[in-house]
């Protein structure tokens, strides 16, 4: 089993690689592979919704960043956790330009597979940015794991972070969590319970 774990932080080393980190040690000891993705600092447009990616196995025609890496990337993974600094209380737009065109082109890579958000910030916006994230994964059929308080670290340096005692445990439930629930899915496997079959979607436009 693996879980990708993607830094939406310009900082390779920041904050919120420094929560990601705690969370991979712990999916480590859990006998659990990861990987953790840096977006790095390269502007990453937007989705303009053009649909090429429906009709070419779901690759996104702009080749401009680590998109279509990832998704050939969860298309071989298991689990997710999607990690970002709070800026103007909400996520990176880094972050969210990628999962727009992430979920947009790759959906199908990530279905009935189990993510978490996590965010780290030096006072507030958190949970606002926590939501825009999930957002994400529940249009996709995507379990969500929590943890023992809402997945955040605060600090505005990674000492800082590491001196959050109670971000930190977060973290490390959540890991613990993520690896139970992806073990639990793994033996469900194994006694023939297999994820639902995924419904055609019905689009139904706003009708005043």
């Amino acid at each position: 089993m693996k879980v990708l774990l993607i830094n939406g932080s310009n900082r390779e080393n920041g904050c919120t690689y420094t929560a990601l980190c705690e969370i991979s040690k712990i999916l480590t000891l859990e006998g659990i592979d990861t990987e953790i993705i840096q977006l790095g600092s390269n502007a990453i447009r937007d989705c303009t919704g053009c649909g090429w990616c429906r009709q070419n196995d779901c690759k996104c025609i702009f080749e401009d960043d680590v998109v279509n890496e990832v998704i050939q990337k969860a298309k071989k993974s298991d689990g997710f956790i999607f990690g970002s600094p709070v800026y103007f209380a909400h996520p990176s737009g880094r972050l969210l330009s990628f999962l727009d065109r992430l979920f947009y082109a790759g959906k199908n890579a990530f279905a009935y597979k189990p993510a978490a958000a996590i965010v780290s910030a030096r006072r507030a916006g958190t949970t606002a940015s926590i939501d825009a994230i999930i957002k994400h994964f529940t249009i996709c059929n995507m379990p969500v794991i929590s943890s023992n308080y809402w997945n955040m670290v605060h600090g505005n340096a990674p000492q800082e972070v590491i001196q959050d005692k109670e971000g930190m445990q977060t973290m490390q439930v959540l890991g613990q969590n993520m690896a139970w629930i992806l073990k639990c899915i793994e033996a469900g496997k194994e006694k023939g319970i297999i994820s639902p079959t995924p419904v055609e979607k019905i689009s139904t436009n706003f009708i005043r």
